[in-house]
């Protein structure tokens, strides 16, 4: 045997036996390290499972920290925004406001019960506006109409009838709103809503032509003559059919929360006749027609206003 080859068996013997030791290191030290990384993220999860647990207890605390990671969200919203000026979403944060969902005078159809579900839907597809807002008005409708002991269907009528759904309608004698109500005679009913500014407000108006329509049947004595009043025609010979108008959709809004079928496109149908003098019968309103039937021929159409 050569030394050369001495020399290599050496060398052989000497990697051999340094190897094993530095695998078996090396072989603890990846069992070592699994072990802290296993027991590390066990913390890290009880942590977060206390941490959960506390902030559950504590909504102080957790609305605290939503309204600082918003605020911290928002800052970086802007930050970008001032970044291109020029683009849409400048705009959107210019524009912003996040009370405005509050203030809009809409609630989900859903949240209605069957019968001010029917009579809302019924409203928006006959007067093409959207449920949502429909629906708000249907709800305050039958509160008020509740507290007023009115019927939520002659209020809902009568907004049909004076402006069609319509919060900003304005006539030319200067009635406004939902309900027509004249605005410089009436003024002093704003003053509880911040003034008469507020007459363009849906639900405001709503409130304050159910107080006029409540004093004038007072006046009146009777309700048809109490719609001649609040249409301002107590002192004239006829109304125009306005209280027929009125009481005809009301009878269709009756027999829509009563869940019978009536046709959207249904015309206001009365009996050929004068309206009486304040107090007196009004005429009947013909009974609504039924999906697909045909109108009665011998009445008189009042159109929509």
């Amino acid at each position: 045997m050569t030394a050369f080859q001495s020399v290599q068996r050496s060398l052989a013997r000497s990697a051999t036996s340094l190897g094993r030791p530095l695998a078996v290191f090396l072989k603890d030290a990846g069992h070592g390290l699994l072990e802290v990384c296993h027991n590390s993220l066990a913390l890290v999860g009880l942590a977060v499972v206390a941490l959960s647990m506390f902030f559950a207890t504590r909504a102080d605390l957790r609305h605290s920290l939503e309204e600082r990671a918003l605020d911290w969200l928002q800052s970086r919203q802007e930050a970008r925004v001032e970044v291109d000026p020029s683009s849409g979403a400048a705009l959107a944060v210019a524009l912003g406001d996040r009370d405005a969902v509050g203030r809009a005078t809409a609630v989900d159809p859903r949240d209605l019960d069957r019968q001010q579900a029917a009579v809302a839907s019924w409203l928006a597809r006959r007067y093409r506006v959207a449920p949502e807002p429909v629906s708000r008005l249907v709800q305050e409708a039958w509160q008020v109409g509740q507290r007023a002991r009115l019927d939520p269907t002659l209020i809902l009528a009568i907004m049909a009838i004076e402006s069609s759904f319509n919060p900003f309608a304005q006539s030319p004698v200067g009635a406004q709103g939902l309900m027509q109500v004249m605005t410089r005679i009436h003024d002093d009913k704003y003053e509880a809503f911040g003034g008469t500014h507020a007459a363009f407000d849906p639900v405001t108006n709503l409130r304050v032509g159910v107080q006029v329509l409540k004093e004038c049947i007072a006046r009146a004595g009777s309700l048809e003559g109490g719609l001649r009043y609040y249409v301002g025609a107590a002192n004239l010979p006829d109304d125009g059919g306005y209280a027929a108008k009125v009481l005809a959709e009301q009878s269709y809004l009756r027999s829509v929360a009563s869940g019978r079928n009536v046709a959207v496109t249904a015309p206001l149908i009365v009996t050929p006749s004068v309206v009486p003098a304040a107090g007196g019968a009004a005429p009947e309103a013909a009974p609504p027609a039924a999906e697909g039937q045909p109108t009665a021929t011998v009445a008189q159409t009042i159109a929509l206003r």
